[in-house]
């Protein structure tokens, strides 16, 4: 008698596959992830940025203005009621994935 088992076709493993980190190879998922959408608002206007957690965001504020014709030095921006420094990063302020920074019209004056 033939043994049930040599009956059955073969079976053959399943492959399965890594994924290899090297310099050259990144996974998409991580490009998902080192990207964040923020979006930019005054009084009147919302604008959206998709900006790299380490860049400096003195570069989406210079861009703002710009495409509001506003000066730099006229405007605040404020995110999570803290000031924002144009040496700070999305990173460095912990910000995620569609969080808004507020842009104020610098005040002069007083006492």
């Amino acid at each position: 008698m033939i043994p049930w088992s040599s009956k059955l076709p073969l079976i053959k493993p399943i492959q399965t596959h890594r994924l290899i980190s090297s310099p050259n190879h990144r996974p998409r998922y991580a490009e998902a992830v080192e990207h964040l959408n923020i979006k930019v608002t005054d009084n009147n206007n919302e604008v959206f940025f998709k900006i790299k957690k380490s860049t400096k965001l003195e570069k989406l504020m210079n861009a703002f203005c710009d495409r509001q014709g506003k000066a730099f030095n006229t405007v605040r921006f404020v995110f999570e009621g803290q000031r924002v420094q144009p040496t700070d990063t999305p990173s460095a302020l912990e910000m995620a994935d569609g969080d808004t920074l507020e842009v104020y019209q610098e005040q002069v004056g007083g006492c």
